[in-house]
């Protein structure tokens, strides 16, 4: 058996920590022992509750991100399609087809930054209740680490990434608007 001495920081009295066969579930059942609300699990073993969860959430990311940029694919239409008549008074009056396809597509990026800076704050709490609900349905009980997943940096590229999914959503629209000549433009008015 493989003996190491640790020391905590502040506390000048060693640790003997033996990393023996069986010293992990020995260590395991104590922790549960003096806390049964505690769940410690060896590194080693999977716990499929937590693959199941995370697959199943993943998942629903994905779908949520298609459907949202569906949805802004078809805002975007509809958007242009409404502005079709100011379009082609902007075209009449000199503004070139990228002009068009950029005014379309910042207009988006704007929604985009908004949908972002609102969502972000209602998706985490989304995830708390999606996650509290599912392990709740399993019989199990969350724990912390489960619902502690976003860190800063990754929910400040949230954001970023809604600008970049409404304007990807826009490109296309804006540029079949651009496209457009004046008098065709004007002549369904």
């Amino acid at each position: 058996m493989a003996d190491d001495v640790v020391q905590l920081p502040g506390d000048s009295r060693p640790l003997g920590v033996d990393r023996g066969p069986g010293c992990v579930d020995a260590y395991n059942a104590a922790v549960k022992a003096a806390d049964p609300g505690l769940y410690p699990a060896p590194k080693s073993q999977v716990d499929t509750n937590s693959v199941a969860i995370i697959s199943a959430t993943s998942i629903f990311t994905l779908l949520l991100g298609a459907v949202a940029t569906l949805g802004v694919f078809n805002t975007v239409v509809l958007n242009t399609r409404e502005r079709r008549r100011d379009l082609g008074v902007l075209k009449s009056i000199g503004m070139t087809p990228r002009q068009v396809t950029m005014m379309v597509v910042t207009s988006m990026a704007a929604l985009g930054a908004a949908g972002g800076l609102l969502g972000v704050p209602f998706g985490v709490a989304a995830h708390r209740l999606v996650v509290d609900a599912m392990c709740a349905a399993a019989g199990l009980t969350t724990p912390d680490f489960m619902l502690d997943v976003w860190r800063a940096g990754g929910l400040a590229a949230l954001v970023p990434a809604g600008v970049a999914i409404a304007m990807l959503g826009a490109f296309l629209p804006a540029r079949s608007a651009a496209r457009l000549t004046i008098a065709e433009t004007l002549r369904t008015e």
